[in-house]
C-alpha cells in the first residue's frame, strides 16, 4: 500500500493572496504544513499539488528545496489536479491535506489512516461530521475511489473540493468517520483569513520550541491558559469555499 499525503496549495487564495508562503515561525506555512504530513504515522510519501499558473512556480520552488515531490494542474479543476499528482507517484491511498492547516495534528490524521486500512472502506475523514477543530481535517481515500470521482463529478464544487462527489454518494462508497471524543467542531485553526494567520502566528510564538512538533492537546492547553488568544479569529465559517461554490450552483 503507497501511502501518499497530497497537499493542494496555491498562492492564489482570494481571502488571503500568498499565504502558503507567509511566515510562520521563521519558515513558509506551506514548510510547517509539510513537516507535519510527513510526521503522520504510515505516510511514506508527500506531494505537493499546485497549479500552472506563474505565481505557483513559487510553490513548486519550494516544493523543490523541501525535497517533496510537486505536481502543477488546474487551477479551478482540483479533482484534476489531485488525480494527477496521485497517478504521478503511483499512490494508492491519498491522505488529502490542505495548505492552509499548519496546526495539523500528525496523531490525528493517523488515526484516520488507521481507520482507513482496517480494509473495510474506500474513504474515511475526521469532517462527516465534524467533531475536530477546523484545522486538522484529514481525509483519507484509495486511489480507485478517486479515480472514480474523477472521472464521474460534474458539479463545479465536486471538481473544486476534490472528494464531495465521494461523501455524498454513500451508496457508491464505503464511507467511515473518525470523531473526537470531544466535540472541538467550533475551534477555528486553519488559515483562510488574516486573524488565521495572526492566531496561528501567536500560537506558534507559546508552542513552537526547538522544532519539536506540538499536537492538538497542547493548543487546547495553551488556550484554556490564553483564553484572548481563541478569540482572535472567532466568527468566521467553517467551509466557506465549499458553501459559496455550492451557491454558484444554486444561481446558475
Amino acid at each position: 500500500m503507497s501511502v501518499v499525503a497530497i497537499i493542494q496549495a496555491r498562492m492564489g487564495s482570494t481571502r488571503l493572496p500568498g499565504k502558503v508562503l507567509a511566515d510562520l515561525a521563521g519558515r513558509p506555512l506551506l514548510e510547517r504544513v509539510v513537516e507535519r504530513a510527513r510526521a503522520i504515522p504510515g505516510v511514506a510519501r508527500v506531494v505537493v499539488a499546485t497549479t500552472v499558473e506563474e505565481p505557483d512556480q513559487a510553490v513548486m520552488r519550494l516544493a523543490r528545496a523541501l525535497d517533496v515531490d510537486a505536481f502543477a494542474g488546474s487551477s479551478e479543476d482540483v479533482l484534476d489536479r489531485y488525480y494527477g499528482a496521485a497517478c504521478k507517484v503511483g499512490a494508492s491511498t491519498i491522505v488529502r491535506i490542505t495548505a492552509d492547516c499548519p496546526l495539523l495534528d500528525p496523531q490525528v490524521s493517523g488515526q484516520v489512516l488507521a481507520r482507513f486500512r482496517r480494509g473495510d472502506v474506500d474513504y474515511v475523514s475526521n469532517t462527516q461530521p465534524p467533531t475536530y477543530p477546523d484545522g486538522l481535517d484529514t481525509e483519507v481515500l484509495s486511489f480507485a475511489a478517486l479515480e472514480q470521482a474523477w472521472r464521474q463529478a460534474e458539479l463545479p464544487s465536486e471538481r473544486e473540493h476534490v472528494t464531495p462527489y465521494i461523501w455524498k454518494h454513500p451508496d457508491r462508497f464505503r464511507v467511515a468517520n473518525v470523531a473526537s471524543n470531544e466535540e472541538l467542531s467550533a475551534l477555528r485553526w486553519t488559515v483562510d483569513e488574516p486573524q488565521d494567520l495572526e492566531f496561528t502566528r501567536a500560537v506558534y510564538r507559546y508552542l513552537h520550541h526547538d522544532g519539536r512538533l506540538f499536537g492538538m492537546q497542547e493548543v487546547l492547553e495553551l488556550l484554556s491558559r490564553h483564553p484572548e488568544q481563541w478569540a482572535i479569529n472567532q466568527g468566521i465559517g467553517r467551509n466557506e469555499g465549499y458553501l459559496k461554490s455550492l451557491q454558484g450552483e444554486r444561481r446558475s
